[in-house]
Parts: C-alpha cells; sequence; structure tokens
C-alpha cells in the first residue's frame, strides 16, 4: 500500500484506520477524484481543486450505500456504488488489481454495517436482569432423574 497523505490522516475518527489508499486518478462524469481512501469507518474521496493546491473531501457512509458492482476488465476494471438516495458513483478505469482489492474492501464493510445483529447472536437467551451488551454463556443442565415411585410404576 502507498504511503498514505498527511491531509487524510488529520481527519480520520479515533478508531478510524485506513484499510487501502487508491493514488490513481479517478474520472466520473460530473466530478473528478484524485484519489479514493477506503477505511473501516467510510470511503473517502479527495478532489483536488485549485491547481491542485487546495483538496475537498467527499465522505460516503456505508449505511447510504445500497450495492457495489465491478466490471472487470483485462487491465483496467471499474466500481460501481450504488446510493440510497442518488445516482451511483462510478470509479472508472482503475487497475483491475486495485479494483478487485477496493470492491472487496467495500463490500466487507457495507455487510457489516447493515447487517442485522451484526453485533450479536439473535437467538441467544434472553437473561432478566442482565445489562445490555453483555454476553451470557448459558450451558444446559442435564435432565433431572424421575421419583425412583414413577420408575417402579412403569416398570409394572
Amino acid at each position: 500500500m502507498d504511503e498514505q497523505p498527511d491531509d487524510i490522516k488529520h481527519i480520520l475518527g479515533p478508531k478510524e484506520t485506513i484499510g487501502l489508499y487508491v493514488k490513481e486518478k479517478i474520472y466520473h462524469p460530473s466530478l473528478s477524484i484524485d484519489s479514493m481512501v477506503i477505511t473501516n469507518e467510510r470511503v473517502i474521496l479527495r478532489h483536488p481543486h485549485a491547481l491542485a493546491m487546495k483538496r475537498d473531501y467527499t465522505d460516503i457512509n456505508y449505511k447510504d450505500i445500497d450495492g457495489v458492482e465491478m466490471e472487470k476488465g483485462l487491465l483496467r476494471s471499474k466500481i460501481r456504488v450504488k446510493m440510497k438516495n442518488g445516482e451511483p458513483l462510478e470509479l472508472d478505469k482503475l487497475p483491475t488489481p486495485l479494483a478487485e482489492e477496493a470492491y472487496g474492501k467495500i463490500r466487507e464493510n457495507v455487510g457489516r454495517f447493515q447487517a442485522p445483529f451484526s453485533t450479536g447472536n439473535a437467538s441467544a437467551p434472553v437473561v432478566p436482569g442482565n445489562p445490555a451488551g453483555q454476553t451470557v454463556i448459558v450451558q444446559a443442565q442435564p435432565a433431572a432423574e424421575p421419583p425412583s415411585d414413577v420408575k417402579n410404576k412403569d416398570a409394572k
């Protein structure tokens, strides 16, 4: 992975980590993207302006993504990020190995942020008096022996 730019390091959250830095110029029909950063919490697009002396950022939260598609080519590939509200974002002319890695990371994070019950076991028993968020291990107890007079009645 290439060296991440300092300007991105300054805008990351306290527990946010960079998963992939795509240092390719990406041309979208409506905007020019200097590079893309895929973190564990969002996708950050860097837009150059003022002769590349300044940059603007666009954050895409994984909760706002409806799906991800990849058109794989021999040398270059395209990633299409379908947004819940608005037109899809197309990241075009990426080197195929880089596009595959970006596609995998985006899909993984979208699944992590949108999967129901992703933070616990939905079939776990509810234990009275247990504060939410604590893991409870319930062990099955062996069945109790029936009283001896019940055993004798069945034997007759």
